[in-house]
């Protein structure tokens, strides 16, 4: 539990990086909000396209190897942005990102089953909320960290402050910007590279799955998971899930700035703060207190509630984060940023609820189960380039609309979806 802990940190410290990332790359490379969001299409695409060949990959050299390798590829993904911010080209910071998720892919494949099935299935959704302390802990601290280290004096590369030089001194502050980024990224490469090490001479041992399949014939088929309802249904939710979890932390740094609040920079520290608090109440209740179908129903239900009051809050009012969050000195942000952060708290359960319940009775297939699940992280790379899309064409509040039918998806699995295991 403290090893796969560890790597839950990591992957988060990597996934939270890219809601400071987005709004830091649109003033470094002069973007719109459409084009900023292609960071989460590149870095959530690789878990589709990745997916099936790390479930391959751990087939072959087992998970506790499939955690090394995804370490050290993600080393060489931190490694690229070197290049990326000296240049200050775009394609390159993508295909770093693309690098980073790809070994985070395998990471994911790897230790999601993991977790569990190293415990009964029951008190899984509980053993994931542990893991996801530690995953949105760091989505907590690295935003504080990047603002503090990367976007100090950052007044000075508003639009305002750009427009009023001449063009080549434009670029020349663009590229004093992007330069901030080269040594946070070679101390992760460094610090990754001697994760791997760690974990290899670790004394983790393998998981050990059925040695049956599921149903069918003795031998596992290519597409033989695609027989079981729970789990492509399942896939189909978290693709709707994550989707969703990063337009709530990765586009609310781009909101704040679009509405003028002063510490945009460090607001997915609001998400990330309420998902722990989810997590929190997912240690306590699962499973003495509530069930992990439970967990989810009421997940995709505040989510709902939370959608609208993102979609119709005042843009100027802080009443709601005064009442939240004052008593803690914490700076007030506009009624819909507070909503938008506190669907963090409706989704911190989903992805624990999700992953036990669409795994039950797989079997020999729990790889590929798990690699189909992996594939719903898509909707990370699809959704907020949709809604930013949508932002562009209308406004940025008008986007979060699209939240609703994505929460509608995971309640209908709460209530009917998990429970089908066949085709009608």
């Amino acid at each position: 539990m403290l090893f796969i802990g560890l790597l839950f940190f990591i992957l988060g410290f990597a996934t939270w990086l890219n809601g400071s990332l987005i709004p830091f790359l649109k003033i470094v490379c002069d973007l719109n909000n459409f084009q900023a969001l292609w960071v989460t299409f590149a870095f959530y695409i690789a878990y589709t396209v990745m997916a099936l060949p790390a479930a391959a990959v751990l087939g072959r050299i087992g998970y506790k190897n499939g955690m090394t390798a995804g370490l050290g590829i993600m080393a060489i993904g931190a490694l690229l942005f070197i290049p990326a911010a000296r240049s200050s080209y775009y394609g390159i910071f993508l295909l770093a990102l693309f690098t980073l998720a790809t070994g985070m892919t395998l990471m994911q494949t790897a230790i999601n089953p993991y977790i569990v099935c190293i415990g009964s299935r029951e008190s899984a959704a509980m053993r994931i909320s542990i893991m996801g302390l530690f995953n949105k802990g760091a989505g907590i601290v690295v935003p504080l960290v990047f603002s503090a280290l990367i976007l100090s004096g950052v007044d000075q590369f508003s639009d305002s402050a750009l427009a009023a030089l001449d063009a080549a001194g434009r670029e020349a502050a663009r590229a004093e910007l992007s330069a901030r980024l080269v040594y946070p990224y070679a101390v992760m490469a460094a610090g990754l590279l001697v994760f791997m090490i760690i974990i290899h001479f670790s004394s983790l041992p393998e998981i050990e799955l059925d040695d049956e399949p599921a149903k069918g014939g003795d031998e596992l088929t290519r597409f033989g998971v695609f027989q079981f309802p729970q789990v492509v249904l399942g896939a189909l939710a978290l693709f709707a899930y994550v989707g969703v979890e990063v337009i709530a932390g990765d586009t609310i740094g781009l909101y704040g700035h679009n509405l003028g609040v002063a510490n945009f920079a460090v607001l997915t520290s609001y998400t990330m703060g309420f998902m722990v608090l989810g997590y929190c109440l997912g240690v306590a209740l699962i499973p003495k207190l509530m069930a992990q179908k439970t967990a989810l129903l009421l997940s995709a239900t505040s989510g709902i509630l939370f959608t609208f009051g993102v979609a119709t809050s005042s843009a100027t009012d802080t009443g709601i984060s005064q009442l939240l969050l004052g008593w803690a000195g914490v700076p007030a942000v506009p009624n819909t940023v507070m909503f938008l952060a506190l669907l963090g708290l409706a989704n911190a359960l989903v992805w624990p609820s999700i992953w036990p319940l669409a795994l039950e009775g797989l079997g020999k297939y729990t790889a590929a189960g798990s690699a189909l699940l992996i594939m719903g992280i898509a909707g990370g790379a699809l959704l907020p380039m949709l809604y930013g899309r949508i932002s562009d064409a209308s406004n940025a509040q008008a986007g979060y609309w699209l939240l609703l039918p994505c929460y509608a998806l995971i309640l209908f699995y709460a209530l009917v979806g998990h429970k089908l295991r066949r085709w009608k």
